[in-house]
């Protein structure tokens, strides 16, 4: 399946995720500098990518979606994903049991 989503992953004023999808780099191509082509990828439909100034990527996400994203979001995402994750623990409420002399008490 080829790749028809290309995403571009900023960070906003507010410091919020900014995610913009484009049918095609064309999109991307409009508003960063492109600097080479991608001829390294494990993702054998990502070589021949364009590689933008600024950016980090191209990188799959998915199977349809070439993702670019800005260092500081990559950075920040990329710490978030490595910070190991505290296993959830269930908490189990003591009930009291009722034995058959509570509830013959009465």
């Amino acid at each position: 399946m080829a790749k028809d989503t290309w995403r571009l992953v900023t960070r906003g004023p507010d410091g919020e995720l900014v995610i913009r999808d484009f049918d095609s780099a064309e999109g991307i191509l409009r508003i960063h500098v492109p600097i080479g082509a991608d001829d390294c990828s494990t993702d054998l439909e990502l070589r021949g990518a364009p590689v933008f100034r600024s950016l980090i990527g191209p990188m799959p996400e998915g199977r349809n979606i070439v993702r670019y994203e800005t260092p500081e979001v990559f950075e920040s995402l990329t710490k978030e994903w490595a910070t190991p994750k505290s296993p959830r623990r269930r908490s189990r409420s003591t009930r009291q049991a009722t034995t058959p002399a509570d509830a013959t008490d009465g």
